[in-house]
């Protein structure tokens, strides 16, 4: 049986090609690099903020009481 792909490797994907497309840009065009990884690192914030807040990694906000074992 093969991989299949989760919500949050797409996260973690869009990230790095977000970052990524920054550097290119920054490298391959007159746009300066620190200017194209800034503007494409804002990409990557939204990503982050809608893979935490909008698509959280809970299913329900009552799963944020639950007791953490490892810590005990």
């Amino acid at each position: 049986m093969g991989y299949t792909w989760q919500y949050y490797d797409l996260v973690l994907l869009g990230v790095f090609a977000s970052m990524a497309t920054g550097f290119v840009v920054g490298t391959l065009t007159t746009v300066a690099t620190t200017t194209s990884v800034t503007v494409c690192g804002l990409f990557a914030v939204a990503i982050i903020g809608h893979g935490l807040f909008v698509n959280g990694p809970v299913d329900a906000p009552e799963d944020l009481a639950d007791p953490v074992e490892a810590l005990n």
